[in-house]
């Protein structure tokens, strides 16, 4: 699955800009200033209807403006396109549409290849709170194995349900004995979840520790630490067993709704002693791994957006990191300097226009060398 262009009109500071793509390697390359980190977050914007750099879409809005809206095509393995269209309004909220028709989140998440994105904000996946990791494995799992991609959504709502139980029975409506059914419906959805997840950790250990070793980090290491483990059975009795804490806590305290997934070097947390260097090349790590397993199981390859990955490199780190792209897939970088790409990331370059200037020449949107 190839994504063939990206439109931004307007999206910050992209006034009117289209770029094309093509399979393989795609660098963009201009002075800082110029729009290259926008131009990533319109892509992936278009792609999942959400931003990786903020939680509120309507900071995608140009200043003084009224709405941002992105556009990609993309070309499945028989040759059919279809077009994504994301946009977010000050006055008409957001829409993310399929060939110009609203469309549910699964349907659209079959119609595009997954994105995986390397940027400074996203090291917060590292270093940031569990949630994050927690979120971005729930995401791995359902690409790499589609069947069980509701096992979150399946999750959280059994979790919701037992937590406005639990907020009942703790203010005085109900029994506790009445949590019997709901703590059932937890450990029914949280046992396989916990299982999926742990499988995905152990696939994806090995290619991790390799990356980052090739990265300049020995003794990588990724690991689940799930709070909850077991059969659906054993949950259900570990809940049991913390029932009066959640009445006082007012919700439950246990499950795999407070899991850890740890990367570290050495037995030591990244999140906790990483230095930037070492957290920027976890996060690289994490996200090869990922790409190999899914070409490994034959599964839709990621698209990778790599934002300044380049920067804190140096030069034979950046050679095999290029090379790594070389097993397929498609792959965009930015850099602010054409001479710190490897060559074979310089085949295909698209040059952003000068600082101050954000409306594109011509229809293409950008010099593409």
């Amino acid at each position: 699955m190839l994504v063939t262009a990206i439109e931004a009109r307007p999206l910050r500071s992209l006034e009117r800009v289209r770029v094309p793509l093509g399979p393989g390697i795609t660098s963009v390359v201009g002075p800082n200033g110029v729009g290259k980190t926008n131009l990533v977050e319109a892509l992936y914007f278009a792609l999942t209807g959400r931003s990786f750099r903020t939680s509120d879409r309507r900071d995608l809005i140009p200043f003084g403006g009224s709405l941002a809206r992105a556009e990609v095509t993309v070309r499945d393995a028989d040759g059919i396109e279809r077009r994504l269209l994301a946009s977010v309004s000050r006055t008409e909220g957001r829409r993310h549409l399929l060939d110009g028709s609203p469309a549910d989140p699964a349907t659209i998440a079959r119609s595009r290849p997954p994105v995986a994105v390397f940027a400074p904000d996203r090291l917060s996946l590292v270093k940031g709170p569990p949630a994050e990791r927690r979120a971005h494995l729930d995401g791995f799992l359902a690409a790499r194995w589609p069947a069980r991609g509701e096992l979150r959504k399946r999750f959280g709502q059994a979790l919701a349900q037992r937590n406005a139980m639990v907020a009942r029975v703790a203010a005085g409506f109900g029994s506790p004995d009445g949590l019997d059914v709901w703590d059932a419906g937890v450990a029914d959805a949280a046992a396989p979840l916990i299982a999926a997840r742990g499988e995905a950790v152990a696939e994806l250990a090995p290619a991790f520790a390799a990356a980052l070793a090739e990265l300049g980090l020995e003794g990588g290491a990724l690991a689940y630490a799930p709070r909850a483990d077991g059969d659906a059975a054993a949950i259900r009795v570990g809940l049991r067993e913390r029932r009066d804490a959640d009445l006082k806590l007012g919700r439950s305290s246990w499950g795999p709704h407070l899991d850890e997934v740890k990367l570290s070097v050495d037995g030591r947390a990244l999140r906790k002693y990483g230095s930037q260097g070492q957290q920027r090349a976890a996060l690289l790590a994490l996200l090869f791994a990922e790409r190999e397993a899914l070409l490994a199981a034959r599964r839709v390859t990621p698209l990778l957006l790599l934002d300044d990955v380049m920067s804190e490199l140096d030069p034979g780190r950046r050679e095999r990191l290029v090379a790594r792209f070389g097993a397929g897939g498609q792959t965009l970088i930015t850099a602010a300097d054409e001479e710190s790409l490897p060559a074979a990331a310089r085949v295909s370059m698209v040059r952003m226009p000068s600082p101050g200037v954000v409306a594109a020449s011509g229809d293409s949107g950008a010099e593409a060398a």
